[in-house]
C-alpha cells in the first residue's frame, strides 16, 4: 500500500519541528514563507514546482 503525502504538509511539519527545537526563530521562518508565496506567484513557480515533482519521481523510483 503506497501512502502519498503533499509535499507542502512535508516541509510545513519539518518547519514546525525547527522552530520548536529552536533552529528557526519565528521572524525568519515567517519571512522565508513570504518569500516562498511570492516566489511562486513569479514565472519561477511552474519550474520550480516541476524541478520538485522530478526530484521526487527521482527518489521514487530510487527506492524501488
Amino acid at each position: 500500500m503506497a501512502v502519498t503525502v503533499s509535499l507542502a504538509v512535508l516541509l510545513g511539519i519539518l518547519t514546525v519541528v525547527l522552530h520548536r527545537v529552536g533552529y528557526l526563530r519565528l521572524w525568519p521562518s515567517l519571512t522565508v514563507a513570504a518569500f516562498g508565496f511570492t516566489l511562486a506567484s513569479t514565472g519561477a513557480g511552474p519550474a520550480i514546482n516541476q524541478l520538485l515533482t522530478n526530484l521526487v519521481t527521482a527518489l521514487s523510483n530510487a527506492a524501488s
